[in-house]
């Protein structure tokens, strides 16, 4: 077999056989066949697309690339959760805990924030000596005894994944969604759960540009997942502004320990109490989403829900105080308020240049190896439908410099003021799967 002819082969948008993505994929892993052969062909998916089939396939080469995570010392089924990433998104660090207080077992691997996109990773990290490098032991055992445990993927899960990911950010072929779905649905395959919930952003500050394109890639991995006989469901959610009102790491810490106390922003909490009820019917904990609803209003309002944060954060090697004191989190040097320059009604505020500006505080990465500073980032204080008057607060900016003049010009940019009054903005548009 030689791969320019499967080059060739897709170039004519015919579809590949499983044998020719096996060949593809244990080639590049092995060394065997050069990055320009695989961007060439990696151009033509982006052109030409995959079918379903396809798509599962190039799905189980990658997955069986490397190691295969075995969950079975867990008892009960085993939930995870992905989300496509997004300003503000917080939601495993109030999810998982809320999901595990009702019962489930969570078993959840994540990853860390590239560019305007934050990671679950570099939250946890906020709090002093949590860690998030757990050895394969000490992640069954931990999930076993607490039900719950955040960590970073290994590095021998989905080696494939790793190296084409590279090449297709330096290829201009990241928004393909073949090789989105099979990157995605590899990794959350490798991580062995049983159920698997994904929250697909659509929007300004997200892949998806749309709802519509939001969906079909829902549709793929939700296919992926049959391909798999795994129960896979997904939301589709906007980001067409950030999710909550903190945006950074130590600060969206705080704003998931408020939520699980049942003082968080509502449609953060929303997008929780969704999530979550979805996870409690896969599980089997729950028959309805009205019954699961209940069950994990009831751990927010009895404290197990933070108390399920708490035994995660301790068993993690994370300081407690820190969680049950979340003031002593890090904290930034300065508080700036940014104040309204007009009166009017928030009409569009957008995510994509809110989360670029937190990561030029230093919340955020532009390459792999630059440091995150924990302590900065943006609060909002006014979002989608608020009324505002001049001078009133528009957001509070936690910073270790002083603010420049052209940041604030761009973070004024961020805000598109009307006359008349604006609906609020709905955050979940559909859920798929079910």
């Amino acid at each position: 077999m030689r791969f320019v002819d499967i080059i060739e082969k897709k170039k004519e948008k015919a579809s590949l056989t499983k044998e020719e993505l096996h060949f593809f994929i244990d080639g590049y892993v092995k060394g065997t066949i050069p990055d320009y052969q695989v961007s060439a062909l990696l151009m033509a998916i982006y052109f030409n697309g995959m079918d379903a089939q396809e798509t599962a396939c190039l799905c189980e080469e990658m997955l069986y690339s490397g190691d295969v995570m075995d969950l079975s010392a867990i008892s009960g089924v085993k939930c995870d959760k992905h989300s496509t990433g997004g300003v503000g998104d917080k939601t495993s660090l109030s999810l998982a805990p809320m999901v595990a207080a009702c019962g489930a077992k969570v078993a959840k691997m994540s990853g860390r924030g590239l560019g305007h996109t934050g990671g679950t990773l570099d939250k946890a990290e906020s709090i002093e000596g949590f860690r998030v490098d757990l050895n394969e032991q000490e992640f069954l055992e931990q999930v076993n005894t607490i039900g719950l445990a955040i960590i970073g993927q290994t590095q021998r899960l989905v080696p494939a994944d790793k190296k084409l990911y590279a090449l297709r950010d330096v290829t201009a072929t990241v928004n393909s969604i073949p090789l989105i779905a099979s990157s995605i649905m590899s990794k959350k395959l490798a991580a062995g759960s049983d159920t698997i919930l994904l929250d697909v952003k659509y929007g300004e500050g997200a892949f998806m540009e749309t709802a519509q394109k939001a969906e079909e890639l829902a549709e793929t991995m939700i296919a992926i997942g049959k391909h798999f006989h795994k129960d896979v469901r997904a939301m589709i959610s906007s980001m067409n502004q950030p999710l909550g009102n903190a945006i950074g790491n130590a600060l969206e810490v705080k704003e998931a320990i408020a939520t699980l106390k049942g003082e968080g922003p509502q449609d953060f909490t929303e997008l929780c109490l969704k999530a979550g009820s979805i996870m409690l019917q896969q599980a089997h904990l729950a028959n309805s989403e009205s019954q699961a609803r209940a069950m994990l209003m009831e751990v927010i309002k009895n404290g197990k829900a933070f108390e399920k944060l708490i035994a995660m954060v301790q068993a993690q090697g994370g300081n407690v105080e820190q969680i049950k004191h979340p003031e002593t989190l890090p904290k930034a040097k300065a508080i700036f308020e940014v104040k309204a320059l007009c009166d009017g009604y928030v009409k569009e505020l957008h995510a994509l240049q809110l989360g670029t500006l937190a990561m030029q505080l230093g919340a955020g990465r532009m390459v792999k190896e630059d440091r995150i500073d924990p302590s900065v980032g943006i609060v909002l204080n006014k979002k989608d439908g608020d009324y505002v008057q001049t001078g009133d607060v528009l957001a509070y900016v936690h910073s270790n410099h002083p603010l420049a003049k052209q940041w604030l010009q761009d973070f004024y940019d961020a805000y598109t003021f009307s006359a008349v009054p604006q609906a609020k903005q709905s955050l979940i548009h559909k859920v798929l799967g079910e």
